[in-house]
């Protein structure tokens, strides 16, 4: 078998583009591979730390995003049913801009940034082979490549997680997210009836709503819940249509500006929240892991794709310093200087404590992915 010179990313999502760009700006031969057979604005809102805009610096996209998304000053947490202020936290000082902006807006600018020749879409992985110098990948359009190592950004049903690991299905966490945007005339008559914060989330007992805006023009706001639900027949659906009644009858002790912001809302959605337990290992041979291929997590933190993009940081910085030819030190020394701090975040968000009460949030949007020592041993 020839030898090949080249990296594989399996899924150009949030991961799996950062992952590609940082590679190819330090000058690797990479191919990603998405499933999708076309690009398309998924998804709505998105928080981008500090900690994750200094890594878009890296890639050259900082100042762009920073034009596209709205520059939140604070994060307040207020009590569901009264609005009284329960905790802030400055988004400031951190050494980067703290954005909310429409995930598709911001992923669009990541896939233009990718080596379009090296950028293919329609490559639903279905087989994985290692071998002694490559690894054989096999996608169901028919068509077979080969790779020295293969990178696993592929969501929370990857494959390349099932070929490490074996077939095992993701958890059902109990919660329920319901997604929707607010714009246009509805929005306008919002506004006029409530003062709206930029980034606020309102906590009520067992469930609550984050609100916040999209854009850096305020012409578009976004709320996603997180409410116990009973398991239900998903149908293999990453989510379903909701009606608004549920979502009144779920939250009819909150606010008045809550109800006001259902009222106001376009096209709800329910998403299922599903998890894994903690992986035992990252990567075998030349397959490795980042984001929810890894450690998915509850979106209570908003750092979820935060934590695929400082994988891919790391990552790239690791090979970087031991060379493609030792990856498997190199995927070592990734899990040893990962494995801590996503495992903090995903306990964390699936806790759903953060900024519930006044705390220092430093330790999240302080970190510096590229400030990081490597080390070779996990400390004891």
């Amino acid at each position: 078998m020839n030898k090949v010179k080249k990296i594989a990313v399996i899924g150009a999502g949030l991961g799996g583009a950062s992952m590609g760009i940082l590679l190819q700006k330090a000058g690797f031969d990479v191919d990603v591979y998405e499933q999708a057979s076309v690009f398309s604005r998924l998804g709505a809102g998105i928080h981008i730390g500090p900690n994750i805009m200094k890594i878009f610096r890296e890639m050259g996209l900082e100042k762009d995003l920073e034009e596209m998304g709205c520059h939140p000053e604070q994060w307040i947490s207020r009590n569901g049913n009264t609005a009284e202020v329960i905790a802030e936290a400055p988004l400031t000082g951190y050494g980067a801009a703290y954005l909310t902006i429409h995930r598709g807006d911001m992923h669009a600018r990541q896939i233009q940034e990718l080596q379009q020749d090296k950028l293919h879409f329609g490559k639903r992985l279905v087989g994985v082979e290692q071998h002694a110098d490559a690894v054989t990948l096999r996608f169901d359009d028919g068509t077979v490549t080969q790779a020295d190592i293969v990178i696993g950004a592929d969501g929370i049903n990857s494959k390349i997680r099932e070929t490490i690991l074996g077939i095992e299905a993701p958890l059902y966490s109990g919660w329920v997210a319901h997604r929707a945007i607010i714009s246009g005339e509805n929005l306008a008559k919002l506004k006029a009836q409530f003062e709206l914060d930029d980034c606020v989330k309102w906590w009520y007992e067992d469930r609550h709503i984050m609100a916040y805006c999209t854009t850096k023009a305020r012409d578009e706001y976004y709320f996603v819940t997180g409410v116990p639900h009973p398991a239900w027949d998903f149908q293999g659906k990453s989510f379903v249509p909701c009606d608004k009644a549920e979502l009144f009858e779920t939250f009819k002790d909150f606010h008045p500006s809550i109800t006001a912001m259902i009222d106001a809302s376009d096209n709800v959605t329910k998403w299922p929240l599903n998890n894994r337990n903690p992986l035992p290992i990252w990567s075998h041979g030349r397959l490795v892991l980042l984001g929810d291929a890894c450690h998915p997590m509850k979106p209570h933190m908003a750092q979820g794709a935060g934590m695929a993009i400082e994988d891919a940081a790391m990552l790239t910085r690791c090979l970087v310093q031991e060379g493609l030819e030792n990856y498997q030190q190199a995927f070592n020394l990734y899990e040893q200087n990962r494995k801590e701090r996503a495992s903090q975040v995903q306990k964390v968000s699936n806790a759903n404590t953060f900024l519930k009460t006044q705390e220092d949030p430093s330790w999240v949007y302080g970190y510096d992915v590229y400030a990081q020592p490597l080390h070779a041993e996990v400390p004891a």
